[in-house]
């Protein structure tokens, strides 16, 4: 069950003052200490190695430093204001949670015109409306939805989606709207809210001037059962060297036919800065006939831990927990370090994941090949199929999980897509209605 959380508008305080038993310096603590677990929560909700019970485990540490901002009462609202002095996104999670749950339209009217002027902070107010429980959107989402302003309708638009509400007519006016990222949002939107009505709307945004309209509008196109000009689009889309690529592979490759997915591989193959994207693009595919290739690439130590959960996404194989890891090569260091002359900061993208023992793993696949069909496209070790996803939506690592989403909308068109960000505990319980 979500926790229920009152509001703590009953109690009295005058601004800036704490409640009784309040510590400020705890509620301090709080305030920072859930700016920052939002930020690694982002991170865990996409990464390879993590499952739902990790995420939950995260998020009740997160609602348990909101719980005390909350108790800290008006103290604790003017601390969450005082941390936008120099804001993160994690901050505006922060701040926006409690104006919201709060009742606060003054003061989430002035994160939304921050979030508006600051584009970076967005994520931070949008995952704010999916956190808290939609009993605190009752009336807000609709003035969200009914607004002149257009960035104010697409977080309205995002809370539904998170929530797995249906916005109504509003969704299907949204997508011919006139300002471009109000139209991305609601054609990224009709496709995860399985609005089938609103395909053919979604086909003819196929020809958007706007690169993102076309790229949410042809991926929708396809989640709702478009088998042509979708995936034409989505070919085209996912030759492009920009940030639409990913978007487009992670539905084409799983759904086109095996030769088509050589064909856009073979692409991939020829750039050398998309190495990285082609090992994932061969976990999507399914297909067996690059595990020999996945398992050359475990050799070269920048490369293997993605080329052993490209394996992984293919086979169902878990390295770790089979015994087919190995340590870390001592000599090579990933992510930021503490040389303040090194101006690389980027985090390691396959942290968590394990080092597969490359010799260990041939030897494992010689024995293992057999029980896998040639042509056959493959899911985590068992061919597609929505019992299969299910399954996976329960049991597997959030890479696999959001994968399995995807799987369950294109083989039955129609279906919402599975927020796998959404809090773990509100995931439990749609899962539990699925069984």
């Amino acid at each position: 069950m979500e926790p229920v959380i009152p509001t703590p508008m009953a109690a009295g305080h005058a601004a800036g003052a704490k409640a009784p038993g309040a510590v400020p310096d705890v509620v301090q603590q709080h305030v920072e200490e859930a700016a920052i677990l939002r930020g690694v929560r982002s991170i865990l909700v996409r990464a390879p190695h993590v499952k739902l019970h990790h995420l939950r485990r995260l998020d009740e540490r997160l609602a348990a430093h909101l719980d005390g901002i909350l108790i800290g009462g008006a103290y604790g609202r003017s601390a969450c204001t005082a941390s936008l002095e120099d804001p993160l996104a994690g901050q505006v999670f922060t701040a926006a949670v409690r104006a919201i749950q709060d009742g606060d339209a003054p003061g989430l009217n002035r994160l939304l015109a921050l979030s508006e002027a600051m584009p970076e902070l967005q994520p931070g107010l949008l995952s704010a409306t999916g956190w808290v429980s939609a009993g605190f959107l009752q009336g807000l989402v609709r003035e969200l939805l009914g607004s002149g302003s257009a960035f104010h309708r697409r977080v309205g638009l995002g809370a539904c989606a998170m929530h797995q509400v249906n916005p109504g007519d509003v969704l299907a006016q949204a997508l011919f709207a006139p300002d471009a990222r109000l139209r991305a949002s609601a054609l990224r939107y009709a496709g995860e809210a399985g609005r089938r009505d609103l395909l053919p709307s979604c086909l003819q945004a196929v020809e958007d001037d706007n690169l993102a309209c076309r790229l949410w509008a042809a991926r929708s196109a396809v989640l709702l059962g478009d088998r042509d000009r979708g995936i034409s689009a989505l070919g085209e889309l996912a030759l492009r060297d920009e940030w639409v690529r990913p978007h487009a592979l992670s539905l084409l490759l799983k759904l086109a036919a095996p030769e088509h997915v050589k064909d856009v591989l073979k692409q991939l193959a020829q750039e050398p800065a998309s190495l990285r994207l082609l090992l994932r693009g061969c976990g999507m595919s399914g297909d067996t006939s690059y595990v020999p290739w996945l398992i050359g690439q475990m050799h070269e130590a920048r490369l293997s831990r993605l080329a052993g959960d490209a394996l992984s996404m293919i086979t169902g194989i878990d390295i770790s927990l089979s015994d087919l890891d190995c340590k870390p090569p001592a000599e090579l260091e990933f992510g930021p370090n503490d040389d303040p002359a090194d101006e690389d900061v980027a985090m390691d993208e396959d942290d968590g994941l394990p080092w597969p023992d490359p010799v260990k793993i041939q030897a494992w696949w010689q024995e293992e090949q057999r029980r896998f069909t040639p042509g056959q496209r493959y899911f985590v070790g068992e061919p597609v199929t929505p019992a299969h996803c299910r399954k996976i939506l329960r049991e597997g690592y959030q890479r696999q999980r959001s994968a399995a989403a995807e799987y369950l909308c294109l083989l039955e068109p129609g279906l919402s897509l599975f927020p796998t960000h959404a809090p773990a505990w509100r995931q439990e319980r749609w899962l539990g209605r699925m069984a």
